[in-house]
């Protein structure tokens, strides 16, 4: 069976970037005074902080952190790439960039553990819905005799229906009370005054009988 080999222009695109970039990396960071296996450990760190964001970003594109360290190392691969274009005298390279290259790991450390190991926040569990309460059933007794006595029928005390069930407090989640408790205290932070209940249960869009809950339990108007 013959296999034929699809070249696709994107992955070559991408090779040749990588490879210019991780060279113009390694002579920037010679140029600064690291040598050797430490010059060559400079575009590793620049590549695996950009790593790190991107995929923090697929898992939480609102992070700020995580745009703030992408394009931290992106400027870092630009920089280099454009330093080394002829407009930086590598054989004469200023302090206050041997201080940014010597500095480079130590800060590539913070973003990359801030990255990984910062937890995300659990989204909102959906609303449950509320069981309606099933309406009482009225017992009918039949007799024998089609003919009901005047007497007992007088006598005989009339069947009220049984009035409705309450219906049950809905349990509250606790991720759901702490956002609801959150977003109460950002408005009265903002405007001084207590949050209604109505305005959060529009803001969290439940059902009637969850807001009511909540609302209750922060002691909302």
């Amino acid at each position: 069976m013959s296999r034929s080999i699809r070249f696709d222009a994107v992955l070559v695109q991408a090779v040749i970037a990588g490879a210019l970039s991780f060279a113009h990396l390694h002579d920037l960071a010679e140029a600064a005074g690291q040598t050797g296996w430490k010059a060559w450990a400079y575009p590793v760190s620049v590549d695996l902080l950009l790593v790190a964001a991107w995929r923090r970003l697929r898992t939480a594109r609102r992070d700020r952190s995580a745009w703030t360290w992408f394009v931290i190392a992106l400027t870092a691969s630009l920089g280099a790439n454009i330093a080394t274009a002829g407009l930086l005298d590598l054989d004469h390279v200023p302090a206050w960039l041997r201080i940014l290259v010597a500095g480079w790991p130590a800060l590539a450390f913070l973003g990359g553990t801030l990255l990984v190991h910062t937890p995300t926040e659990p989204p909102a569990p959906p609303a449950q819905p509320v069981e309606e309460p099933a309406a009482p059933e009225v017992e009918m007794h039949r007799t024998d005799d089609p003919t009901p006595d005047p007497d007992s029928t007088a006598a005989a005390p009339e069947l009220a229906p049984a009035p409705p069930k309450p219906a049950p407090t809905p349990a509250v989640p606790a991720a759901l009370l702490d956002h609801a408790r959150k977003i109460a205290d950002a408005h009265q932070a903002s405007t001084g005054s207590p949050m209604p209940a109505d305005a959060l249960s529009a803001r969290l869009q439940l059902p009637a009988p969850m807001a009511d809950a909540i609302a209750a339990e922060l002691q909302l108007a």
